[in-house]
């Protein structure tokens, strides 16, 4: 088994950046996800964190975040979102500034995860150039004995229909279900639209966590209401396909009772 966290929508900043654009505490709440980790008795394999790493892209934000994320002791996989700024994350991450978009690739676990950058600088939606389509066929084809984790801010588009800015296009959406077609993928891990769901697409699952800045009202069908809410994903890949349980983390609930591990067996 491959265990491994799912963290997105992280939305740093750092307070010399002048945003006012934040729902919530981001710092806190990374630096609590950053103490949970540290403090489990089994380690994940790895750590994803599927984009929007800062809110506003500044080098003070990425900054801010490499200094929380040391502690980490696991490997991390980090993907680029709508609200980075490549020219940032690479003047702090990589060799120096530059609007080169981050994808990669790299065996963690039991699995080949693959990563891409659906950032549009200047849109709110996502896309997947050429380029970096060519990138993944050449990655698909590395490790085949390995099952494939897809790493991407924005999910495919699931609904022909459905909001344009919270997905990749739809050009992008078909041409990746052509790619993949036919290879292992274990799943695909995003962010972007800040809700914990799990679609099935061409058979693969499409897993979104409500990341670690906000979460929206899904009852609300009118209007797009924000409200309270942050948490990440426990990830277990076997044999058998993937699973996913979404760990809450604010608002902070409150305890009923406890039952303790001895009872807790003797149910069986």
């Amino acid at each position: 088994m491959t265990r491994f966290l799912h963290l997105t929508d992280l939305h740093l900043s750092h307070a010399d950046s002048g945003d006012m654009g934040l729902h919530s505490d981001t710092e806190a709440t990374l630096r609590r996800v950053v103490a949970h980790i540290a403090a489990m008795p089994e380690k994940p394999d790895f750590v994803v964190m599927s984009g929007d790493l800062t809110n506003t892209g500044h080098d003070s934000s990425y900054r801010l975040l490499q200094e929380i994320i040391a502690d980490i002791p696991v490997p991390l996989v980090l993907a680029l979102g709508n609200h980075d700024k490549r020219e940032g994350f690479n003047a702090v991450f990589r060799d120096g500034a530059s609007d080169q978009p981050l994808y990669h690739d790299a065996l963690q676990g039991a699995l080949h995860v693959i990563t891409l950058d659906t950032g549009v600088p200047g849109r709110v939606a996502g896309a997947i150039d050429a380029e970096q389509m060519d990138f993944l066929r050449a990655a698909l084809a590395r490790h085949s004995d390995r099952p494939k984790l897809i790493v991407m801010h924005h999910p495919p588009r699931v609904d022909p229909d459905g909001l344009p800015w919270g997905t990749i296009d739809m050009a992008s959406t078909e041409a990746l279900a052509e790619t993949l077609r036919g290879h292992p993928v274990a799943g695909i891990l995003s962010g972007h639209i800040h809700i914990n769901r799990v679609s099935h697409w061409h058979g693969i699952p499409i897993v979104v966590s409500n990341g670690l800045h906000s979460t929206v009202d899904l009852l609300d069908r009118q209007d797009l209401r924000i409200v309270e809410g942050s948490g990440f994903g426990l990830c277990e890949w076997r044999p058998s396909g993937l699973s996913v349980a979404f760990v809450p983390l604010t608002p902070e609930a409150r305890q009923i009772t406890v039952i303790d591990r001895a009872r807790l067996l003797a149910f069986s």
